[in-house]
């Protein structure tokens, strides 16, 4: 059944997905040490802002993510 549980388990997995990925193995493919660096004015591209997404999603939901894990486990095991 599609809920809106369900939609927000299928959204806290995919953060967490985001948050484990080691930058040494899979994300050393996409960015290097250096990022592009633009000028004033252009845009960046669909690929630097993907890798700028990925970066604030790790700096700022790895700790609050802790504690939704813990509360969406918690739900499940109370509610099942």
């Amino acid at each position: 059944m599609f809920t809106l549980g369900s939609l927000l388990e299928a959204g806290i997995l995919v953060l967490n997905a985001i948050c484990i990925l080691n930058e040494e193995r899979f994300l050393s493919k996409f960015y290097s040490a250096n990022p592009s660096v633009h000028g004033f004015g252009e845009q960046p591209s669909i690929k630097s802002q993907f890798i700028n997404l990925i970066k604030s999603i790790r700096t700022v939901m790895r700790i609050p993510l802790i504690f939704v894990n813990i509360l969406a486990i918690t739900y499940k095991l109370i509610l099942g």
